[in-house]
Order: structure tokens, then C-alpha cells, then sequence
């Protein structure tokens, strides 16, 4: 049975984390204390530095050879059993990669670290935190990885259908990356040159379209020089903008290059979401937007956004034998021009691009999927497992987990303990991780346009599938594996902890519904509270 003392015990651990969450809120949205700039700088240090010693600091306290596997498994379990059944759904339900990813994410990948360890450390008791610490450490290393490679799977799968329709696919016998790209997923811009051999074997090279590039057209014939930003890195909204129209032509060394004879708007590099990005800092340059130069004259060669992020203007790359194919652009190839429409400005951050499409280019991309055929399997392998691992170790949580993970193997082993150096030069960090992580969760908010982007609808069944559907199903995985008591009762409301940030940063990065993990971030953590003290009094009967 509950008590009052065990109640009011709860609110203690969790109202000051709300506290902070709640001023840095007022501090943007009320008092305008911060300015977005400042904001990301706040995000930035959180993202890099607090919340991953934070991380180590819990991983590198807990004791892996105690490793509770009657709770692994039940989690495991769970998130398992989800997969397995969006998956037969996708595959013979017509469902979708698309939908398969976004309800993994918000049914099976809750914030365990920021919201779990100390709400249910308060409930059941000090035992909880290293069954937490242990989810943590499996969300980092394989569940988040899996995620990654869903991510990129979908990205490279778009970018080989969009410049590779047909049949054409089948004959890529290679992938081949220059080593600035870190991902597919269409932030940056890319190009791609697809060579094809005497036998019809096609070979790819995707390379950033910021890439030296001596054999182009537009790097020997131009001196583009890189002018400093205006944003300062830090626009949090960014408004996306139809891409120009686009001419090709054959240039000396018979490559087919792609021109705009427009100038094309400039998209910020930096997005409220890139406090938590895997990607490298923004980098105060216009290379990394949608265009390098722009120039009030006709037939101005322009750079244009990746097509993988699921733009609306989309085209094929011809592969011509003996012919170097150059692709700027991600608009849709019809001879000497193309006919595209224009599309009202958008000024909501958090909009799923991939949902705008034409009604012709919908109908025609039906057409190519029934004769759309795919690289052989290891060829998809290698290219997602490449800019997987780039994208990874680029990740300051990757290496906080890993190096938290091999100490606590050593110390543990051995009886070793840290350094008294290391370990207070880590806590006076570490120590301030969980108020900063909700301090830069309050910053997230308040700079949003709407707390329920994706609409009343998608909300609540958001809110069903997290709140409901996740603790079911790790309640029955649970009683399965023989988890009893508090154990039981601890896995499940850990099942009910709001959504998690890197589930969200995904799919702001790649472009995939944005709006409802948005909305499960922000909405989620006012909802939480109540319902997971609901679950606590009503487990506690």
C-alpha cells in the first residue's frame, strides 16, 4: 500500500526536475532571458558534455558482473516482440518502413536516464538504479544502433529508388563514400557519380557536394568562396522552400552536369534539434545549406538538398555507359527541363517533407515500385554498416558508454578504484548533467511553435502506444521471464517513462514524422508524471 511519506518522497526526486524544466521554459517563452543563439550554445554543452558524463558516471557505478538477466531479458523481450509484429504488419499489411520505425520508437525507447533513475529510485528504492543503468547501457549500444541502421536503410533505399529507378539498381555492384560523408540522411548536401563498367556493372560514388570535385564543371570553371553566416548557427526554426528549377549539360570531359537557373533560398544549419544531433557542430559557413552560391543571373550552377530526406523535387540519374553522371539536384528529370510547382513556404520546424508530394509524382512513384529492384544485399550491407559506424563515432555518447562500461569491467574485476582526480574532476560535470538535461528539455519547448505539432489525432494515439501499449506489452514480457513484485512493478513503470531524445534527433535528421516524436518529447514529459504515479499507486494496491 502506498502511504503519504512514500508519495511525498516521489514528488521530491521528481518536482525539482520539473522545476528546472519549468524556468528554463519561462526563461525563453515569459522573461526572454535567452535568445535562440544562446539557447543552442546551452544545448550544445548538454549534448557534448553533460549529459555523457552524466552517462559515464552511472555506467562506471554499476557493477556488470551483477547484471540482473531475468530484467535484461524481459526488456529485451518486450522490444523484440514489438518488432516482430510491426514487422509482419509492414510486410504483409502494407504498413511501411516508414510507420515500423516511428512505433518502435515511441513504444519500446523511453528517456531512461534523465526521467527513469531518479523517479524510480524514489518509488522502489536504490536497487532500481542499476537495473536502469543496465537498460541504459543496452539502449546506447544495440537499440539505438538498430534504430541507426533502420534510419539509413530507409535513406539509402530512397536515394538508389529516387536516382535509380527500375530495374537500374540491380546492376550496382559498389558503393563508394568520400570520407566527409558521415550519413545519408540528407542534411547535408550530396551528389552522387555512377560509372558503368563494359560488363553493365554500376559503380557509385557518393560524395558531399562541398567536396573537392577537379573533375566537375562547377569546381574548374568557378572560385566559390565561402561567406560567413548570418544565423550564427543557431535559426531554430528553419523554413523549408522549394528547390530551383534545373538544366543539365554535357560538359568537356562528358559528364552530365545539373544547373539551376534560379537562385535557390539558404536553409539554416542549425535546427533546435541539433543540441542533441550526432552530427558535428554546425560550422559557421554557407557550404553546408542548400546552395553554395547564389548569383542574380541566368544558368547559375546551384548545389540542392539531398533527395533522401524525402524531398519533393525528385529525379532519376541516368547511367549511361562510358559516362560520368554527376547529381546536384534532387528534382525531377524531363530532358532539356523539368516542370515542377511551387509549394508554399513552410515555417514549422518539425514538418514531415517526406508527405508532400504531387499528385502526378505520387501516381508515377507507384508505377516505378512495382518495377523498382534493389543492390544485392551485401552491397546495402556494407553502405549502411559504413556510415552507421561513421555516425557512431561521431557520438559523444557512444564513447561515454563504451569507456563507462570498460572501467566498471576493470574496476569491478580488480577492485580498482578511480583516481580521486578523474572522479571529482567527472562529478562536478556529472553533477549538474540531470538539471542541465532538463533545463535544456525546458529550452526545447519553449522554442517550439506548438506543443502538439502533429494534431490532436496522432497525438493521442501517440500517447496510447507510449503510456499503454508499451507497459502492456513489457508487463506480459515480464510475467513471462518471471519477474515478480517490485521487480515487476519497477519494469513496468519504466515502460511508462515519457519518449526518449534520441529517437526524436533521428527522425529530425532523416526527415521521418518529426511532429509526432516532437510531440511525444514535449508532451510526453507534461503527461508523465501523472501517469506514471498512476501506475505507481496502482501497482502499490
Amino acid at each position: 500500500m502506498i502511504t503519504g511519506d512514500d508519495f511525498y518522497k516521489v514528488m521530491c526526486a521528481m518536482v525539482p526536475l520539473y522545476f528546472a524544466m519549468v524556468v528554463a521554459y519561462g526563461s525563453v517563452k515569459w522573461w526572454r532571458i535567452f535568445t535562440p543563439e544562446q539557447c543552442s550554445g546551452i544545448n550544445r554543452f548538454v549534448a557534448v558534455f553533460a549529459v555523457p558524463v552524466l552517462s559515464f558516471h552511472f555506467i562506471a557505478q554499476n557493477n556488470p558482473y551483477q547484471m540482473d538477466t531475468k530484467f535484461i531479458l524481459a526488456d529485451t523481450l518486450s522490444k523484440v516482440a514489438v518488432l516482430v509484429m510491426l514487422s509482419v504488419w509492414a510486410i504483409f499489411f502494407n504498413g511501411g518502413l516508414d510507420w515500423l520505425i516511428t512505433l518502435f520508437s515511441v513504444a519500446t525507447l523511453p528517456n531512461t536516464l534523465v526521467m527513469g533513475i531518479p523517479l524510480l529510485n524514489a518509488m522502489y528504492g536504490d536497487f532500481t538504479q542499476s537495473l536502469m543503468v543496465q537498460l541504459v547501457v543496452l539502449q546506447c549500444i544495440i537499440w539505438y544502433t538498430l534504430l541507426l541502421f533502420l534510419f539509413e536503410y530507409r535513406a539509402a533505399t530512397l536515394l538508389i529508388q529516387i536516382q535509380f529507378p527500375g530495374p537500374t539498381a540491380a546492376s550496382i555492384a559498389k558503393f563508394e563514400l568520400d570520407n566527409d560523408v558521415i550519413s545519408l540522411d540528407g542534411r547535408d548536401p550530396l551528389r552522387t557519380e555512377s560509372e558503368t563498367d563494359g560488363n553493365g556493372r554500376i559503380r557509385v560514388r557518393i560524395r558531399r557536394s562541398t567536396s573537392s570535385a577537379p573533375d566537375s564543371a562547377l569546381s574548374s570553371s568557378l572560385c566559390l568562396t565561402p561567406r560567413a553566416s548570418n544565423l550564427s548557427n543557431a535559426e531554430i526554426f528553419s523554413i523549408n522552400t522549394p528547390a530551383p528549377l534545373h538544366d543539365y549539360h554535357y560538359n568537356s570531359n562528358n559528364d552530365i552536369v545539373f544547373w539551376g537557373s534560379a537562385t535557390s533560398p539558404r536553409l539554416s544549419g542549425y535546427a533546435s534539434s541539433d543540441a542533441y544531433s550526432l552530427q558535428p557542430t554546425p560550422r559557421a559557413s554557407n557550404f553546408n545549406e542548400m546552395d553554395t552560391i547564389t548569383v542574380m543571373t541566368a544558368n547559375t550552377p546551384t548545389w540542392a538538398r539531398s533527395p533522401v530526406a524525402g524531398k519533393v523535387f525528385r529525379q532519376p540519374s541516368p547511367v549511361v555507359a562510358g559516362v560520368k553522371t554527376l547529381w546536384e539536384s534532387s528534382g525531377k528529370f524531363q530532358g532539356d527541363r523539368q516542370e515542377c510547382k511551387d509549394l508554399a513556404e513552410k515555417e514549422i520546424s518539425f514538418r514531415d517533407n517526406s508527405k508532400v508530394a504531387m499528385a502526378e509524382q505520387v501516381l508515377e512513384s507507384k508505377e516505378a515500385a512495382t518495377n523498382q529492384k534493389m543492390p544485392h544485399a551485401l552491397v546495402m550491407i556494407r553502405l549502411i554498416l559504413t556510415v552507421v559506424g561513421r555516425k557512431l563515432s561521431r557520438n559523444p555518447n557512444t564513447y561515454s558508454s563504451i569507456l563507462g562500461l570498460l572501467w566498471s569491467l576493470i574496476s569491478f574485476k580488480w577492485n580498482v578504484g578511480m583516481p580521486s582526480l578523474v572522479k571529482y574532476s567527472i562529478g562536478i560535470i556529472s553533477d549538474a548533467g540531470l538539471g542541465m538535461a532538463m533545463f535544456s528539455l525546458g529550452l526545447f519547448m519553449a522554442l517550439q511553435p506548438r506543443i502538439i505539432a502533429c494534431g490532436a489525432k496522432r497525438a493521442t494515439i501517440g500517447m496510447v502506444i507510449r503510456f499503454v501499449c508499451g507497459p502492456i506489452v513489457m508487463s506480459v514480457a515480464s510475467l513471462a521471464v518471471g519477474l515478480r513484485s517490485v521487480k515487476l512493478h519497477t519494469a513496468i513503470v519504466q515502460a511508462a517513462l515519457p519518449q526518449g531524445i534520441v529517437p526524436f534527433v533521428f527522425a529530425r535528421e532523416y526527415g521521418l514524422h518529426p511532429d509526432i516524436l516532437s510531440t511525444g518529447v514535449i508532451f510526453g514529459m507534461l503527461v508523465s508524471l501523472p501517469v506514471t504515479l498512476l501506475y505507481y499507486i496502482l501497482l502499490g494496491l
